[in-house]
């Protein structure tokens, strides 16, 4: 177990954890900022890619369980960014589709910014979202960021318009 909320428990996700990844990445619904829910190779692409995140920074994007089920809801942690020239930390989210409009992203991104911050050292993180996820910019701006900056990310053969929010530690904005 990496941290834990009320309502949470955040741990790494493995093998295990393929199908109930899968689920989430590969709704178009859900996945609806990338235009395209994710193929099966492009979830093991993904799954692989925050295994080699763990094993290189010893975080990632961290599976999110719902305590009272045990269900695996969804995705949320810290990764390693690219953004104005720089590495930045991350926090990103995603959740299962029955799982939204339950306070869960919020839950779950307030206690990665936390633990960010206070275990990782991080004296700001950040979270990168496509302009037209507002609900995902909600829940970022409900974590104490602010908007900062905004670049085109090149993906899937389009030009995509991403803000940047951050906060830094010890500041509600």
């Amino acid at each position: 177990m990496i941290l834990e909320t009320e309502r949470l428990a955040l741990r790494q996700m493995g093998e295990s954890d393929f199908d109930a990844l899968a689920a989430i990445l590969q709704d178009p619904q859900v996945m609806y900022a990338y235009e395209h829910g994710f193929s099966e190779a492009e979830v093991r692409q993904w799954l692989d890619r925050q295994m080699e995140r763990y094993a290189a920074y010893g975080f990632g994007l961290w599976a999110v369980i719902e305590k009272a089920s045990g269900e695996f809801i969804g995705q949320c942690g810290v990764t390693m960014q690219d953004w104005d020239g720089r590495e930045v930390p991350e926090i990103g989210y995603h959740l299962r589709r029955d799982q939204w409009r339950h306070g869960f992203a919020s839950e779950a991104a307030a206690a990665c910014k936390e633990y960010a911050f206070t275990e990782l050292g991080f004296q700001e993180v950040y979270s990168i979202i496509r302009e037209n996820n507002l609900p995902s910019q909600r829940v970022a701006l409900r974590n104490g960021m602010s908007v900062r900056g905004s670049f085109i990310k090149h993906y899937y053969g389009m030009d995509m318009l991403h803000l940047v929010f951050s906060v830094k530690r010890g500041s509600d904005r």
